[in-house]
C-alpha cells in the first residue's frame, strides 16, 4: 500500500510496527516485502549505537557490506511533535533524485527503511583532515545548490522549529521545580533570546538553500577508498539559512557524547572549508565567479553569527529529548552546555563585522 504524493512520487507504506525490545518479528514482516527471496533464518540484524534519537538497525544476509542491505530506523519516543515525518520523506527522495543521498525503501507505523550507504561513519579526528573536510565542505555547497521544484520560493525553516521547540518546552517545563531544571533558563529568557537572535540574523543577507540541518559525524559516511562523503539522515532537512548550516557544522566539531568546545575549528580552518565550500557552490550553481578573500570573510562572519542560533536550537532540543526521549544519555548536560557557549560566544560574535 503506498502513502501520501511526494516529491519523489508515492512512497511504498507497510502497516507494521516494529518493537524497539524485540525488533526482529516486525523487521523479518517488512523483509518478506522489501527482500522476498531472503530466507528468515539466514537474515541478520546490527543494532547500531551512537544515534541520540532514534534507533537503527542494518539488515542483511551474508555480510553487512554486501549489496541489498537495508537499514530500519525506528522513531524515538514523541519525536513526532517535533519532527515532520512527511517532509523528511520528500526531502530523502529529492536528494535521492540528485544524488546525494540513500534510496528510501518503505516506511511503517514507526518507521522508515532505507538503503544503506557503504563507507565508514566519521570521526572527530578525521573530521579536522584537510583531504576529508574539504570533501565535506564541496559534498554541502552541491546540495546547497540543489534548486526548489518548479522555482518556487521558499522560506528559511529556523524561526518556525525554533519557535515551535521553544513553545514545547513552555509546555512541558512549566511546573518543574528540581534541581536539574532549576539551571535550565526560564521560558522568558529563552523567548527573549530567541527574538534578540530573530532580529539580528534577519539583517544578514544569508541565501535560503537546501540544508541537511544536523550535519554531525555520525551522519557522515566517508569512503577512503572512492574519495568521497555522504551525508546521510534528513530528519532536520530542508531550506533553510546557508550560514547555519554550515554554523551548525562547526560546532559538531565539539562532539556529542563528551561535547568540548576546544575543538570548534579555529579561524584557519573555517576559512580553509568555506574556500573549497564557496567554489563548489557557485560551480554547481552555474556561477563562475572566482572566489576572492573578501568573500571568505563574509561568510565567516556569517556563520559565526548562524552558530549561535545553532547552538539555541539544538540546546531546546535537548530540553525536549530530556523530558521524552528513552535512549540513555545525558540530554540536560548536553542542553546546558549548547545554551552555555551561546551565552559565552553571543556580544563576541554580534559584534563581528564582514569588513
Amino acid at each position: 500500500m503506498a502513502r501520501g504524493s511526494t516529491a519523489g512520487g508515492l512512497l511504498l507504506h507497510l502497516d507494521v510496527l516494529v518493537d524497539v525490545e524485540e525488533p526482529r518479528r516486525g523487521v523479518l514482516d517488512m523483509l518478506k516485502t522489501l527482500r522476498p527471496l531472503w530466507k528468515s533464518q539466514d537474515i541478520q540484524m546490527k543494532t547500531f549505537t551512537g544515534g541520540i534519537t532514534n534507533q537503527l538497525m542494518g539488515c542483511y544476509v551474508g555480510s553487512l557490506l554486501d549489496p541489498g542491505c537495508v537499514l530500519v530506523r525506528v522513531y524515538g519516543r514523541m519525536t513526532e511533535l517535533y519532527v515532520n515525518r512527511e517532509r523528511e520523506v520528500e526531502m530523502f527522495q529529492l536528494l535521492h533524485a540528485h544524488g546525494c543521498g540513500p534510496q528510501i525503501y518503505c516506511s511503517f507505523q514507526n518507521g522508515i527503511c532505507y538503503e544503506f550507504i557503504r563507507g565508514a561513519v566519521l570521526d572527530d579526528e578525521l573530521l579536522r583532515e584537510p583531504s576529508v573536510y574539504r570533501l565535506i565542505a564541496a559534498e554541502m555547497g552541491r546540495i546547497h545548490s540543489i534548486q526548489p521544484k518548479c522555482g518556487r520560493p521558499v522560506e528559511p525553516q529556523l524561526w518556525t522549529k525554533m519557535s515551535q521547540f521553544l513553545t514545547l518546552v513552555r509546555n512541558n517545563f512549566s511546573g518543574d521545580a528540581d534541581e536539574k531544571s532549576s539551571l535550565v533558563p526560564s521560558y522568558e529568557t529563552l523567548s527573549r533570546e530567541m527574538e534578540t537572535l530573530k532580529r539580528h540574523l534577519s539583517d544578514i543577507n544569508s541565501p535560503t538553500v537546501l540544508c541537511h540541518n544536523d550535519l554531525l559525524t555520525k551522519n557522515i559516511i566517508y569512503s577512503h577508498q572512492e574519495g568521497t562523503v555522504k551525508f546521510i539522515d534528513y530528519e532536520y532537512a530542508d531550506y533553510n539559512y546557508q550560514a547555519f548550516d554550515i554554523g551548525n557544522h562547526f560546532n559538531e566539531f565539539a562532539g556529542v557524547s563528551d561535547i568540548n568546545y576546544s575543538r570548534y575549528p579555529g579561524t584557519e580552518l573555517q576559512q580553509d572549508w568555506l574556500a573549497s565550500y564557496l567554489q563548489s557552490y557557485r560551480c554547481c550553481s552555474g556561477c563562475g565567479a572566482a572566489v576572492t578573500p573578501a568573500d571568505v570573510t563574509r561568510l565567516y562572519v556569517q556563520v559565526c553569527k548562524f552558530s549561535l542560533a545553532s547552538n539555541f536550537l539544538w540546546g531546546l532540543w535537548a530540553l525536549l529529548q530530556a523530558r521524552y526521549s528513552s535512549i540513555e544519555f545525558d540530554f540536560q548536560r548536553y542542553a546546558m552546555a549548547r545554551l552555555n557557549y551561546y551565552f559565552q560566544k553571543k556580544e563576541d560574535y554580534f559584534r563581528l563585522m564582514s569588513s
